[in-house]
């Protein structure tokens, strides 16, 4: 036995060591678990990010100044008014699209729009060119009966008013 010149506290033989405690044995209901566990935590992390990005999605779409024009519009329109009351408000949800190339943009708004008699889910058509304001260029939405009735009549939108001259 060679001795050393530093004290150690204990045995310096591995004959006086005591036996290690010995890990669990892997069983294959401790790996099917295991696995079982990665597998659900890599779900939930997917799924918490792909939530995320469809939720700032929604929210980008329906706060967007295209979304806000077609409220304004349908809030304002008197043929919808007609037929479900006055709008109360907007369904939680706005779907769509907006596109926006350089300073011209267009964008189809899904809206649902909850009125004083009845709930009818409206799309919005909006454009805007030249950096101006987002102008309504189609509106329409379904009604009791099934068809669609079409909010903004391309024929009105294009009457101009006679100019008097005196």
């Amino acid at each position: 036995m060679h001795r050393s010149s530093t004290i150690l506290v204990g045995f310096t033989s591995a004959e006086h060591i005591p036996p290690r405690a010995h890990a669990p044995k892997m069983t294959t209901n401790r790996i099917v678990i295991l696995v079982g566990v990665a597998v659900v935590a890599i779900v939930l992390v997917v799924v918490v990010f792909v939530g995320g990005i469809v939720g700032f999605a929604l929210y980008t779409v329906g706060n967007s100044e295209a979304a806000v024009t077609a409220k304004d519009f349908l809030r304002n329109n008197q043929l919808l008014k007609d037929d479900i009351g006055e709008v109360k408000h907007f369904g939680t949800f706005v779907t769509g699209s907006i596109n926006v190339h350089n300073r011209d943009g267009d964008a189809t708004i899904g809206l649902k729009v909850i009125g004083e008699r009845r709930t009818v889910n409206a799309n919005v058509g909006l454009a805007y060119r030249d950096g101006r304001p987002w102008r309504v260029v189609s509106a329409s939405y379904i009604n009791e009966a099934g068809t669609t009735v079409d909010l903004l009549n391309a024929y009105e939108a294009q009457q101009q008013i006679p100019v008097l001259i005196a």
